[in-house]
């Protein structure tokens, strides 16, 4: 059984900045990519950021420059710094760990940029 465990979602003001993290634990024998998609009220789940385990980097447009994912495959931990957050950036945010057979997703963390 695979766990995927998110933190560091919260409410910041525009500008701010705030750190995701996503740890996998359990049956992953071999991990092929982690990012983070998210989702606001009223729209479809949209990507973020991928990491694959040689480094290849994904980001989508909306977030370049502002957003930075990294990861640590020993660990099986992936973080997104998120800085110059925007009203706009508010959603539920979703670690995604991609292994050869199969996707698997966490429960989702808050995010909120509002004054």
């Amino acid at each position: 059984q695979v766990q995927l465990v998110e933190s560091g979602g919260g409410l910041v003001q525009p500008g701010g900045s705030l750190r995701l993290s996503c740890a996998a634990s359990g049956s992953i024998f071999s991990l092929y990519a982690m990012g983070w998609y998210r989702q606001a009220p009223g729209k479809q789940r949209e990507l973020v950021a991928t990491i694959t385990s040689s480094g290849t980097i994904n980001y989508a447009d909306s977030v370049k420059g502002r957003f930075t994912i990294s990861g640590d495959n020993a660990k099986k931990t992936a973080y997104l710094q998120m800085n110059s957050l925007k009203p706009e950036d508010t959603a539920v945010y979703y670690c995604i760990v991609s292994t050869p057979s199969r996707a698997y997703w966490g429960q989702g963390t808050q995010v909120t940029v509002s004054s």
